[in-house]
């Protein structure tokens, strides 16, 4: 139970775990009951237990768990050798063959403390918290019977179990009192804090992480709780506190997904990814570690290495609607829309009141060419969200897909007034008006389109029509030089151009843009025809048929010279003929056309 708590709000509360205190794990060294018995067995088990407690005095588990195994053989019905047992594998890190033995030991003798105490332990490893409570009550009361309180640090360990049983209260005033016992416990303080946090009071979370901090600066854990402190309270000092944190332990899962998801906000995906990725690796288990992978991956346009890490983390976590989202956006953006709907309609379902959660799903409709289910998702969207401009933006496209022209308009327009910065709400409207002939409509928006998008080498070549058929023909022709500059290889701008300047009795300018303009096509036409040639080859290559593809690859070359896929797939096709020198050379026409050295 605490560590779902822990995970909602990123706090480590069982970073540490307490050893066994001498105090109560000292063994009775006089074996009652044992010595004063004349039998021969309880002999035996008396040396056994005694040659145990020494051995387990040196530090000699193993031994001392074969004395004990055998004192339990020889009186089966004496809790001591259970209970020396069940603590001799808690010492050996044992902690699920413990439980046994000290849950043996207390059917015996339910008095034991030491048991009580072992087998706390032993449940606190194991994450059983509630079990553990049951029995550290007990060790409370028997404690405050005899007027005196718990040890600091099984006080801490009980305030932990409490919080893991989602009693914080309690547990604050439990992890006070190990405070108040052991004031310069750094572990206790921060642990303190982490209650605090957990009830998001900030002022007495920092105070305890800053008081950490200043008995032991290289406590990573408190750098890290208190730079997510200062996130929470939308402060600064976040990423310096994470980044001493991760200096201090840099392969601590936790400090490793914060600092690579505060890097991931702050737009560095790139540094973000290596962190994330060896938080994923060491917590292979974490729906939170593969989520967040999985977005700065789908920020840069990694999808197919995100979809995987989207799917693990749906899997782990199926009723999260942002998890459900980005899967299916990202299947999407692989063309894999009929895969993406049943997971955009299920985050629907799980938030019905997140406008994005029906953008989302009308994006995928969209892609499947279901424009009425489109439209009816972002009418429910706009709804929720009345003046998102985006929301009427995408209203407005799908209603221009449908042919709904009339409707679209509006949409449009209300996107435009929302966000004046926004280009392309104008820009649609533009090529709207352009198809309706109401090319003064057209030409005011495209040109406040492209005041906000100038690299729109489209948006100037219809500009540029635009004020063809108004007869504006220096503005036509401006536009037009604007989006030659941005589509050199496009021939359609350059014959608007010539169409243009004949226009302006400008014949011979007019034939040369005309010839630009056809030696664009042929060279665009002779690129087409090698793209096809090569796949061709790559297909034929990949079949075996070496031959053929060869031809293929040279029929591409003969088509464009320029194209260095069909050079770099003919150099594989003659590497499989053995003719390395051949393949060499082609590699070497490749990367001089891609600018390689």
């Amino acid at each position: 139970m605490i560590a779902h708590g822990v995970a909602m709000l990123g706090w480590d509360i069982s970073l540490r775990r307490l050893g066994l205190p001498g105090l109560f794990f000292g063994f009775h060294l006089v074996c009652v009951g044992f010595a004063q018995d004349a039998t021969s067995a309880l002999k035996q088990a008396d040396a056994a237990y005694r040659a145990g407690s020494a051995a387990f005095s040196k530090n000699d588990y193993e031994t001392a768990r074969v004395d004990f195994e055998k004192v339990i053989r020889l009186v089966p019905a004496g809790e001591q050798g259970y209970r020396a047992l069940g603590l001799t594998l808690l010492r050996m890190g044992k902690a699920e063959e413990s439980v046994p033995a000290l849950e043996k030991a207390l059917s015996l003798k339910p008095s034991d403390s030491d048991a009580q105490l072992g087998l706390a332990i032993a449940y606190d490893r194991l994450h059983q918290p509630a079990k553990e409570v049951i029995l550290l009550k007990k060790l409370d009361a028997a404690a405050r019977a005899q007027k005196h309180a718990l040890p600091a640090d099984i006080e801490a360990m009980y305030a932990r179990a409490l919080a893991a049983t989602h009693q914080v209260p309690a547990a604050v005033l439990r992890m006070k009192q190990a405070v108040a016992a052991d004031p310069r416990n750094a572990g206790s303080l921060d642990d303190l804090g982490s209650l605090y946090a957990m009830q998001k009071d900030w002022p007495n979370a920092e105070e305890n992480f800053h008081a950490a901090l200043a008995v032991n600066p290289t406590l990573a854990s408190a750098h890290l709780h208190l730079a997510m402190a200062l996130q929470a309270q939308q402060r600064s000092g976040a990423a310096e506190e994470l980044k001493l944190a991760y200096q201090l332990d840099p392969e601590n899962p936790t400090i490793n997904l914060e600092l690579g998801r505060l890097l991931a906000a702050n737009g560095d995906d790139q540094q973000a990814i290596q962190l994330l990725q060896h938080a994923y690796a060491l917590l292979p288990q974490s729906a939170d570690a593969a989520y967040q992978l999985g977005l700065a991956l789908q920020r840069s346009n990694r999808m197919s290495e995100a979809i995987p890490l989207f799917q693990s983390a749906a899997a782990a976590d199926p009723d999260n609607p942002d998890i459900l989202a980005n899967l299916g956006m990202a299947l999407c953006q692989q063309q894999k829309a009929t895969q993406a709907v049943p997971l955009l309609q299920k985050a629907v379902l799980l938030a019905p009141d997140r406008p994005i959660a029906h953008q989302n799903l009308a994006a995928a409709y969209i892609q499947l060419s279901q424009f009425d289910d489109a439209v009816s998702e972002l009418r429910t969207a706009l709804k929720l969200s009345p003046d998102s401009p985006q929301l009427h933006y995408n209203l407005g496209l799908a209603l221009k897909m449908q042919d709904n022209i009339a409707a679209a308009i509006p949409e449009l327009q209300a996107a435009e007034r929302l966000d004046p910065a926004m280009s392309e709400p104008p820009y649609v409207l533009g090529i709207l008006h352009m198809q309706a002939g109401q090319y003064a409509d057209a030409a005011r928006e495209l040109s406040t389109s492209l005041r906000l998008q100038p690299e729109n080498g489209d948006g100037w070549a219809t500009l540029g029509s635009v004020y063809n058929h108004l007869d504006q023909l220096d503005k036509a022709t401006a536009a037009l030089d604007q989006a030659i500059q941005r589509l050199p290889q496009q021939p359609d701008p350059r014959l608007t151009l010539a169409a243009v300047l004949a226009k302006q009795n400008k014949p011979e300018e007019a034939k040369a843009e005309r010839a630009k303009a056809a030696e664009l096509m042929r060279a665009n036409m002779n690129r087409q025809r090698a793209e096809v040639a090569a796949h061709s080859g790559a297909s034929l290559l990949q079949n075996g048929k070496v031959a053929e593809a060869i031809v293929e690859f040279q029929n591409a070359i003969s088509f464009d010279p320029s194209y260095p896929e069909a050079h770099l797939g003919l150099a594989d096709a003659f590497d499989r003929q053995g003719k390395t020198s051949d393949a060499a050379a082609e590699r070497q026409k490749a990367a001089s056309l891609l600018g390689s050295p």
